[in-house]
């Protein structure tokens, strides 16, 4: 039986990641520009870890972490607030036929890297590495 390429288990497509990777230096650009008219959000330092697309690349979500991985609150809120902005400003580097919907989730990236490395410190550990 053919396997449906939107299957549970299956990953992204080719076109979901480069569509995926050039939202997420957009966005990173754009913030770290400060393109935005909201001083606020300007101020902050955020990290955009990943994004991902859904199948039909009309929803984007982007894993973001503040500078320091604090004021996450804060982040979220205003990048909430500003989402038809920061949309309209990723689109234009876009050649697709619909901007997508930016949805905005915490990238745990760094606390999962933080956990593997008290793992592999951890003397039990490093004896059976060692062995």
């Amino acid at each position: 039986m053919a396997r449906n390429r939107f299957q549970e288990g299956s990953g992204p497509s080719q076109r979901q990641l480069r569509v995926a990777e050039l939202i997420r230096r957009t966005l990173s650009e754009v913030l770290q520009r400060g393109d935005i008219h909201d001083p606020e959000l300007n101020r902050l330092s955020i990290t955009v870890g990943e994004v991902r697309v859904s199948p039909d690349l009309r929803v984007a979500t982007a894993y973001v972490v503040p500078l320091g991985g604090e004021k996450q609150d804060d982040m979220f809120d205003l990048l909430h607030r500003n989402r038809s902005e920061l949309r309209r400003a990723v689109s234009r580097n876009l050649t697709l036929k619909f901007a997508p919907e930016l949805r905005f989730r915490l990238d745990e990236t760094f606390d999962h890297l933080d956990d593997a490395r008290r793992l592999f410190a951890d003397e039990a550990v490093r004896r059976d590495l060692d062995d």
